[in-house]
């Protein structure tokens, strides 16, 4: 019966109702099903390039009018880059284990444990090895998680909570041990109590002529040219071969959810696994799967923060697992959205390590401009009450701006948290997470 389910993967129509009708009077599960996956509106190829021209216009004038370099510049969007990709990993990998339908809030605890065993083989081994070590450190993390609820059936939330805390305790007795104790090779290399001994640095690649010409067309603050090249820039310039890896997970994450048999039976054990069971999916085995995949996959993220900085910190992650989790939400659990709020955390991450006081100043007219619209919009919809909380917002965001020249170093470093808690407060509307989310199966339910 699992070839029903891989008919339909497929697009093969003939005949295929007929077998899956079934004992429920003759009304089959899998359309319905296929009709929950496939999901509502999406957005085609001329509509996404007009939204990120439109993005792009907006941020160059908003450059020419705040007189704000940064906000376009090949410095900042390659900081942002860096710190989008450990959230969007994260996130990546709850995108896995809740398509399945376990809610994995046990991600920040598999970053640490793929930070830890990076730091561990990578002072030792160099930095791929470092990637391979979190990989498998969070995949074990993921592990633990999967076993606690799809074969016990723990509460999900209870099961990540428990992942964390014990995480936390595990990387800092380890480190204690293996990194600090005295006379070790490990303390003799230069660890400690709190952190690992260097590691190498991870090869970067840069397009040759592109980079540097794209250099050269920033400086001349040329509007939508120069933003463009400043953008493009960070892109093809002292670009971690890590990094890359990390956006063809996402494309193979996509192709591998959406464009795949597997995929569509993983996805249906998170929609409906009574159906999928019915269809012959061996639901607990996909569970598996998903979670320790999820897991692997923060573990990376993991990895890669350190091996960024060459080594392994005690409290590395700071809370980009929970970051990652609101991306994830934000992004209403597919690769392309999860990538985009990962961008935006990540861009406002970069804010920190570059002095973005005048940069986030910049933003506040900005965000203004966008509540505003929001004020209209909602307006015109009939929701008045929050018209009126968007409009109210707006002006005092514009105020701000006018009577100041830049933002305190406290509110900067706020700055990712507000920003995760607005968006989801704008999204909330509209997300969709799959049905059978959080809840325990038992193999036979289907029968």
């Amino acid at each position: 019966m699992s070839t029903n389910i891989t008919a339909e993967a497929e697009g093969s129509a003939p005949g295929t109702q007929k077998q899956r009708s079934g004992r429920g009077g003759g009304k089959s599960d899998g359309p319905s099903l296929k009709k929950k996956l496939t999901g509502g509106r999406k957005l085609s190829y001329p509509v996404v390039l007009l939204i990120i021209a439109v993005g792009l216009v907006t941020l160059s004038l908003l450059r020419i009018v705040t007189g704000s370099n940064e906000v376009t510049s090949s410095g900042q969007y390659s900081a942002a880059l860096g710190a989008a990709i450990p959230i969007g990993l994260a996130g990546l990998g709850g995108l896995w284990s809740e398509r399945a339908g376990v809610i994995n809030i046990g991600l920040e605890g598999m970053m640490m444990l793929g930070a830890f065993a990076a730091g561990w083989m990578g002072w030792q081994h160099g930095p791929w090895v470092a990637a391979l070590a979190g990989i498998v450190g969070g995949a074990l993390g993921g592990l633990i998680h999967a076993v606690a609820t799809v074969t016990f059936g723990v509460d999900h939330i209870v099961s990540g909570v428990a992942v964390n805390i014990l995480a936390l305790g595990v990387v800092q007795f380890l480190a204690k041990l293996w990194f600090g104790a005295e006379g070790s090779a490990a303390a003799q290399a230069g660890g400690n109590d709190k952190q690992s001994p260097p590691m190498a640095d991870m090869p970067t690649f840069s397009v040759p002529g592109l980079a540097d010409g794209l250099q050269a067309v920033e400086k001349q603050h040329l509007f939508l040219v120069s933003d463009l090249a400043g953008i493009l820039g960070a892109l093809v310039s002292n670009v971690s071969w890590l990094a890359l890896l990390a956006v063809g997970l996402f494309v193979g994450s996509f192709f591998a959810l959406w464009r795949s048999s597997f995929g569509l039976r993983l996805r249906s054990c998170g929609e409906s696994p009574v159906a999928a069971e019915t269809l012959g999916v061996n639901v607990l085995r996909y569970k598996y799967a998903a979670v320790v995949v999820s897991g692997a996959l923060a573990g990376l993220g993991g990895a890669f923060l350190a091996i960024g900085v060459h080594i392994y910190q005690d409290q590395q992650t700071g809370g980009r697992g929970y970051i990652g989790l609101a991306t994830m939400i934000f992004g209403n659990w597919r690769p392309g959205g999860v990538a985009m709020g990962a961008g935006l955390f990540g861009f406002m991450d970069a804010l920190q390590l570059r002095g973005g006081g005048p940069t986030v100043h910049a933003l506040l007219l900005l965000v203004a401009v966008l509540l505003a619209a929001l004020a209209l919009w909602k307006l015109r919809k009939g929701g008045v009450i929050q018209a009126a909380l968007s409009g109210v917002a707006a002006a005092g965001l514009l105020v701000w701006y006018l009577v100041t020249d830049t933002v305190p170093l406290e509110f900067v470093e706020m700055s990712p948290y507000i920003t995760t808690l607005l968006v989801l407060s704008l999204a909330a509307q509209r997300l969709r997470p799959p049905k059978a989310i959080g809840r325990s199966y038992r193999r036979g339910q289907g029968t």
